[in-house]
């Protein structure tokens, strides 16, 4: 009981003492909003102001701003013009429903000056010491006047503004006046920086986290740097200090706090004399032979305790930091000596709730946790710096990040040509360092996203800089899509390029990778912003959108899904084309993870992307949320530390065939693996076991491409087509993946029946044929001309159709009902699964917008969601007295290589043979004919200018 008393008195005693030195701003302040840009001019930092604002926040979050409408100027490229006068989206341009496709609808939105003034008490105790302001984000840039003094200016859109207040202030009361104007002309980093942009954080006006004043003795730390050297078990530590007139004492000490093995490093005293004292001060503080290491793994920190004393003045700080290194060997980054590839996501700044990113840690350790489930263990900040929380967080948990400078210097700004951002982005990134440079998570680091301008000997010579100032982390120049020029001076690539599928032009199988593309690069390569396959919109998440953006852009979507007759749909759609986007991301991290030297990928992204036209992207939502389709666990069959490999030539067979893989071990574990055992088993769709067995037993080393052995399983006792599914185990972990592949029969008979007419048209017989209560198979092909328009791949929608302006490919998978009895000798999933690319990739469709609200293909394929045309690749129907099957799959040509096409053929046939050809809806011939001779029309939903992505030439 004593011991509890004790503890408490010395927590209160604490407390007591920092409010000494501390006074919170947090609370009610004067504000005005300045639109016409004239409080300077008339002095209002010297009058009352005429409204109420609680700070931190900003103005969005308290209602603050002007409704948007269609005259807003957004801050952010915008390359889709048919919202103005498309006339299905009419009733969102009404005064008092606007809302917008491109990108999340904010409740109130501002960009101008803003002012904010409240009253401070200086205490007497504060007289003679330095008394500082601290707001930790505002936006973007900040003026300050103290009893209408003009203190000063800053613009860092990354770290906290701080002002030396002590000249203004007196004890007693003064007066707080901050000016903050968010035109993106205060830093000019870019109008599609993340940083600002209305396509993900939004441009808002305001401060947020924490905010106060505190005091600082006449002598005190400026600067503390803790440079890590594990390999000598000891830590470098660099101290900055400011107003010193004599000899000062400094004393540094350690401790880890989040570790299970406590870990105290005795305290270290050194006097500098008047002559040893310079701009930067330097201690080795001895780690001891017990010291602990951070990285993914075993995340343990430490807590330097820094103690500057003169005299009878003291200055105390803490430093939180990590013994790491995070260093380049050849082709591949090394962690604390230990080979790592880098398993990441970009995170866009794209928090709809408060429109600007997090200020606590736990949010932020919730997001890396949420990661690192799904099997990630990097996070590239693209065109922003995240605040300290996530810096704290991040360290907590293990992960290695890159922030970036924030800005995406294209568009509207060109770097390297003499611009205000050459000198800001090495200026901001100086100040990231040195405010979050201890921190164990900062890995790595950019100076922003896809520049333009004569931007190649700008960044070398940024990379040139940070080399030679710290050590303590590696450096890219920039952050690059596939058409821009390689970096000569960096010491990692992050370059798109070398990405994706082929299966636009080949059969999906997983012999091939990446490595004829890496061959020549001679750093560790990273990709930028792999996968980027979409899903259709999730409406069911509407709800979600609590905050200060509105899902706007969902409602729309909705709302033109209803229009066109498949009210309801919406959630079939998001479950069928999530599938197929999880099968694309599972098959492009495995090539990645195939690839001989191949440093990592960043994915774009785990979670969706609000803005650009609707990126989405993520098989989570934008809130980290799962959607339903794919769940931690299975994802992590492909991405983790561990992760089993199948190289197999293709996944559909005949059973006079032998079904032949080699199987691969990646494993970037904390550990190499000795003497794992790898097993495999065979199974079909109800589990029964067709073959198992060992692979092989081997120890695996850190690294990938580690070959264990092959399965070889003869397919000739399979009685019929069949879905089978091959599970691949390190015996004793958690290390676990699987491939479906499907096996067909060698040979397929059509029995001969004249009572079906077969042909490619709606000819006179085909008419006749109806008319007399006959059976059609029409198979169209490419003569259909309603629905030509929609290019259609295996593939689903890259990114998204509005950004990019139309390119296709315009679907994201098909829908269909398995337990149809047309399928019955077709084994197949309600979505697309690798068995239909040969008949998918590239198949015209139908469009049936005329065919009646309740109309349904059997194969529908998912339009993207800006148009939402009901279009599909197969449909029944009852027309005239008889019964039509038509289709635009090619069930015809090259019926010996096309196993997949014959089967589905067979079934049809035998379908319409059978008892159960009895279609449910009716089509009038007029309906089947105008899908030879209507013509849609293209949609132009764009503008003339185009994204970076599209132009040539990029450099």
């Amino acid at each position: 009981m004593r011991k509890h008393i004790f503890v408490f008195y010395l927590l209160l005693i604490t407390q007591l003492l920092h409010a000494q030195n501390v006074i919170d701003l947090a609370g009610e302040w004067s504000f005005q909003i300045d639109k016409e840009n004239k409080g300077i001019d008339e002095k209002w930092y010297a009058r009352p102001l005429n409204d109420k604002i609680n700070l931190p926040g900003s103005m969005p979050e308290k209602l603050k701003g002007e409704r948007p409408s269609l005259q807003t100027q957004w801050t952010g490229s915008l390359y889709d013009s048919s919202f103005y006068y498309n006339p299905e989206l009419e009733m969102f341009r009404r005064t008092g429903n606007v809302k917008f496709p491109f990108f999340l609808t904010p409740e109130r939105r501002y960009v101008g000056a803003a002012w904010y003034k409240r009253e401070i008490h200086i205490p007497s105790s504060w007289k003679g010491k330095r008394v500082m302001l601290f707001l930790e984000r505002p936006h973007i840039e900040t003026t300050v006047w103290i009893n209408n003094q003009r203190i000063g200016s800053q613009n860092s859109l990354s770290t906290p503004h701080e002002y030396d207040i002590t000249a203004a202030v007196r004890p007693g009361t003064s007066t707080l006046t901050l000016r903050i104007d968010n035109h993106d002309s205060c830093a000019k980093v870019g109008q599609n920086s993340h940083s600002i942009t209305d396509h993900t954080q939004g441009n808002w006006n305001g401060v947020v986290g924490r905010m106060y004043l505190y005091v600082l003795p006449e002598i005190s730390f400026k600067d503390i740097q803790v440079f890590p050297e594990p390999d000598k078990q000891q830590a470098r530590v660099r101290m900055v200090i400011q107003g010193h007139k004599h000899p000062v004492k400094l004393s540094l000490k350690a401790e880890s706090f989040n570790s299970d093995i406590p870990h105290h490093v005795p305290e270290i005293t050194q006097t500098f004399s008047k002559n040893d004292l310079k701009d930067t001060l330097e201690m080795v503080l001895p780690m001891g032979k017990d010291v602990q290491l951070w990285d993914e793994f075993h995340p343990t920190l430490y807590k330097l305790t820094a103690t500057l004393t003169q005299a009878n003045q003291s200055d105390t700080r803490e430093v939180e930091f990590g013994m790491r290194t995070f260093t380049i060997q050849g082709r591949w980054f090394y962690v604390n000596g230990r080979k790592t590839m880098l398993r990441g996501t970009v995170e866009n700044c794209d928090f709809p709730l408060t429109g600007y990113p997090p200020m606590d840690v736990e949010s932020w350790e919730r997001v890396f946790r949420i990661c690192r489930k799904y099997g990630l263990n990097h996070m590239r900040f693209h065109s922003y710096c995240p605040p300290e929380a996530a810096f704290k967080a991040a360290d907590r948990v293990g992960f290695y990040l890159q922030p970036e400078g924030p800005s995406w210097p294209n568009h509207d700004v060109r770097l390297g040509q003499g611009q205000y951002i050459d000198q800001y982005l090495l200026e901001e990134t100086i100040r990231m360092t040195q405010r979050y440079g201890n921190y164990a998570s900062f890995c790595m680091l950019a100076c922003g996203n896809e520049p333009s301008g004569n931007w190649v000997p700008w960044v070398s010579r940024f990379v040139d800089y940070w080399k030679a100032k710290d050590s303590r982390r590696v450096y890219t120049g920039a952050s690059v899509g596939g058409g821009w020029a390689w970096q000569p001076k960096s010491q990692y690539h992050v370059k798109a390029g070398v990405r994706g599928l082929n299966w636009k032009s080949k059969r999906p199988e997983t012999m091939t990778d990446f490595r004829e593309y890496l061959d020549t690069v001679k750093q560790p390569f990273v990709s930028h912003e792999t996968g980027q396959w979409c899903v259709f919109p999730n409406f069911n998440e509407i709800k979600k959108y609590t905050g200060v953006n509105k899902a706007g852009n969902f409602e729309i979507f909705q709302h033109l899904l209803h229009t066109h007759g498949m009210e309801g749909k919406g959630q079939d759609f998001m479950m069928a084309s999530g599938k197929l986007q999880a099968l694309c991301y599972k098959h492009e991290i495995e090539r990645t993870l195939r690839t001989p030297d191949y440093a990592g990928f960043q994915l774009l992204a785990l979670n969706d992307y609000s803005g650009q036209g609707t990126a989405l992207v993520g098989i989570l939502d934008v809130f980290f949320e799962e959607k339903g389709y794919i769940n931690a666990e299975e994802w992590r069959r492909f991405c983790a530390p561990t992760v089993p490999l199948l190289r197999t030539e293709k996944f559909v067979y005949t059973t006079n065939e032998t079904f032949h893989a080699n199987i691969e071990i990646a494993h970037f574990g904390a550990e190499p693996l000795q003497a794992a055992k790898v097993c495999y088993r065979i199974t079909d769709a109800y589990g029964k076991v067709y073959s198992h067995g060992v692979i092989g037993q081997t120890d695996i080393p850190i690294g990938n491409l580690n070959h264990i052995g092959q399965v070889d399983f003869p397919l000739k006792d399979i009685p019929s087509a069949m879905k089978l599914n091959i599970e691949v185990q390190v015996e004793g972990t958690d290390a676990v993946n699987d491939w479906d592949f499907w096996v067909y029969p060698e040979s397929v008979d059509f029995a001969s029946d004249e009572t079906i007419y077969q042909t490619d048209t709606l000819d006179n017989k085909a008419r006749e044929i109806l008319e007399k209560g006959g059976k059609v198979l029409i198979k169209a092909g490419k003569k259909v001309t309603y629905g030509k328009e929609v290019v259609q791949y295996f593939t689903p929608v890259f990114w998204n159709t509005s950004w990019f302006k139309m390119r296709p490919p315009h679907t994201t998978g098909i829908l269909l009902n398995p337990h149809h009895p047309l399928f019955r000798k077709f084994p197949t999933e309600y979505h697309s699964n690798l068995q239909w690319w040969e008949l998918l990739n590239r198949a015209p469709v139908m469009q049936f917008s005329d065919f009646g609200k309740d109309f349904q293909p059997l194969i529908q394929s998912i339009d993207t969601w800006f148009i939402s045309r009901k279009i599909g690749v197969l449909f029944e129907a009852n027309v005239l007295n008889g019964k039509l099957i038509m289709t635009t799959l090619d069930l015809d040509s090259a019926p010996e290589k096309r196993i997949v096409a014959r089967q589905l053929k067979k079934s049809i046939l035998d379908y319409m043979n059978s008892d159960n050809f009895h279609p449910e809806q009716r089509v009038e011939i007029q309906q089947v004919q105008e899908l030879f001779t209507k013509v849609a029309g293209s949609p132009m939903l764009y503008t003339k200018d185009s994204p970076d992505e599209l132009k040539p030439k990029i450099k």
